[in-house]
């Protein structure tokens, strides 16, 4: 009788309970085999035997997340979890719940409000804080109270994104990210990035660290899933999913730039069930195609990242620029020792800086070089706008940072336009202004 023929090892001694049901009769005793014989009839499901693949797979896949989770809120005092709500992010959650470390404490979740973000991702958080009884940690652009758009529309500017999208990134996104891990004095970050996600991610680890104070471990625990892996694990555990992949939406960012694949919602993930073609979503690298549409950075290239995952972002700045009285550039502290300068009736130089800033960190140096070389003929001073914005974006032409005024004897400020920062180009500036 013709037979299919299963080789198994010999050397583990492996238990027919061990081969998937695919392979075995319902009457088939179980036994050691060192091989196991399948007559002609028995008939071969290959369906079956794909979801019980898949179902090994996500068995090792959970263990494998809950042990590094294990890990990270265990052998650190404050794990923190900054949370968007993707599909990858539910996971997350719901194996912290599990664990029961969302209950006692020891992981907490951080969520940044970009003041951009959907209405439904909001609303979506309480959903989530209600069934795991735990409370967000909610940080958004400094100096706005929390769920205040028109105090951000106000101080920032509604546009901003669409003025300097970089520094959109850092005020809404990479400064209350960065305040969010020190306020909550976070050793261990939690994060949701895959493999799976692109190439930007395609080596990343379980853990990793980053150079911040002593070191700051970051844990990835399903970085080695992939999307299919993540709904599968939705779809088993039924957890709660971001409302919009009912949408069309494969991932979920910023409302103003993070759009529907494809555009007219053919593919939706609706309570366990795929509709349309669902390898356009699940496909290596595809998860993020919806995401950052139209945006690019100063340099040309367009925007994968939001700036929170790129080097460096986990930073925190821990000293102002040009601190007070330790050099040659001047402090201005409050609007009014600014309005002072520009009623004074002298001319000076107002650099308005952000210290989270890069580029005000850039040209920390070249401006105190500058204003030593000057300083015998003008006053230079430093004022910190971003928490001033209003007042910045009225009075001293700032739009993004840093901004260079030189003030002439009447009042009037006069921008620095060049994004060369050198002292020297500085010097020419101030020359030819003031002429």
């Amino acid at each position: 009788m013709m037979k299919v023929i299963v080789a198994l090892s010999s050397l583990f001694s492996v238990s027919l309970a061990f081969v998937p049901t695919a392979f075995r009769r319902s009457n088939t005793p179980v036994k050691k085999l060192s091989m196991v014989s399948v007559e002609a009839d028995t008939v071969f499901d290959q369906e079956q035997y794909i979801a019980e693949s898949k179902e090994m797979r996500l068995k090792h896949l959970e263990e494998q997340a809950m042990f590094a989770l294990k890990i990270a809120c265990e052998n650190y005092g404050n794990a923190v979890f900054p949370n968007a709500m993707i599909a990858g992010d539910v996971v997350i959650t719901d194996l912290l719940a599990r664990m029961g470390y969302l209950k006692d404490g020891k992981a907490k979740i951080m969520v940044v409000d970009t003041f951009h973000l959907f209405p439904e991702t909001m609303e979506f958080l309480k959903i989530l804080e209600d069934k795991y009884e735990f409370k967000a940690e909610i940080f958004c652009a400094d100096g706005i109270p929390i769920g205040d758009k028109a105090a951000f529309d106000k101080r920032y500017g509604a546009d901003l994104w669409k003025e300097d999208i970089d520094e959109y990134d850092r005020v809404c996104k990479v400064e209350p990210f960065q305040r969010g891990l020190k306020t909550l004095k976070t050793d261990c970050m939690i994060n949701g990035r895959t493999r799976w996600q692109g190439a930007e991610r395609a080596w990343i680890n379980l853990f990793e660290n980053a150079p911040i104070g002593g070191g700051l471990a970051k844990c990835n625990p399903i970085a080695y899933w992939t999307l299919e892996d993540t709904f599968d694990y939705i779809t088993k555990y039924k957890v709660p999913y971001h409302p919009l992949h009912e949408k069309g939406y494969p991932s979920i960012g910023d409302a103003k730039d993070t759009i529907a694949v494809p555009d007219d919602g053919s593919v939706r993930y609706v309570n366990g069930e795929w509709f349309g073609d669902k390898t356009i979503w699940l496909d290596y690298g595809k998860e993020r195609i919806g995401r950052f549409v139209g945006l690019t950075k100063k340099d040309g290239s367009a925007k994968t990242e939001c700036g929170i995952h790129v080097d460096g972002a986990e930073r925190t700045w821990e000293r102002d620029l040009w601190e007070e009285g330790s050099g040659a550039v001047k402090k201005l502290n409050s609007e009014d020792e600014a309005a002072a300068i520009l009623k004074s009736g002298k001319p000076a130089i107002v650099t308005v800086y952000a210290p989270w800033c890069p580029y005000s960190q850039a040209m920390e140096d070249s401006m105190e070089e500058f204003a030593k070389q000057v300083g015998d003929q003008i006053d230079v001073y430093s004022f910190r706008g971003d928490d001033k914005r209003e007042y910045v974006m009225e009075n001293l032409n700032t739009n993004s940072f840093p901004t260079i005024n030189v003030i002439k004897p009447d009042g009037t400020a006069v921008k620095y336009e060049s994004e060369v920062r050198t002292p020297e180009a500085f010097t020419k500036f101030m020359e030819e202004t003031l002429a």
